[in-house]
């Protein structure tokens, strides 16, 4: 019935005015229409990550220049990293260094001198779901199965190469 009216009631509108009509009416229809709900849903952005090569100074700035809450720095040795996270309010910065000889920020670090942005982590409410979806959807992840993060919660991270040459991790809410 409220079809019908609409559609009377478009009919009598001058052309520019239906258009309008239309595209009001079309920003509340969801742009996933037709597609099945998602069994996970992504969330905030948790963490920025930045490889530093040194620790001590890198916290420095944030701490003691930027006037920042910083946290100790805590020895990861499953990841091979040392990790300080730097509080922000709205989400957080989290500098790391090498533990180990075989810790991928070395890698990183020897390609990159000066340090960088290392990766970028997203949270999600289910992390398992989001994996199984997300391979089905040919993205790679770097492991086989979800590990605990710094936050002691699974993360998973995803290849670059699948996403826009960015590392993604994804940690469960």
């Amino acid at each position: 019935m409220a079809s019908a009216v609409l559609k009377v009631a478009v009919a009598g509108l001058s052309r520019c005015s239906r258009l309008t009509l239309m595209r009001a009416h079309s920003t509340t229809t969801p742009l996933h229409q037709g597609v099945p709900g998602s069994l996970w849903k992504i969330g905030r952005l948790n963490h920025i990550a930045i490889a530093v090569p040194d620790m001590e100074k890198a916290t420095a700035l944030y701490r003691d220049v930027l006037g920042a809450t910083v946290s100790a720095k805590v020895p990861l040795p499953e990841h091979g990293v040392y990790t300080v996270f730097v509080e922000l309010g709205n989400t957080k910065l989290e500098l790391l260094h090498p533990l180990g000889e075989k810790s991928p920020i070395a890698g990183f670090l020897q390609k990159n001198k000066s340090g960088g942005m290392h990766h970028i982590c997203i949270e999600v409410d289910d992390i398992n779901a989001a994996i199984v979806d997300l391979k089905a959807k040919n993205i790679r992840t770097l492991s086989a199965e979800p590990r605990i993060g710094a936050h002691g919660k699974p993360v998973m991270f995803l290849h670059p190469k699948d996403c826009d040459g960015v590392l993604v991790e994804l940690e469960e809410a």
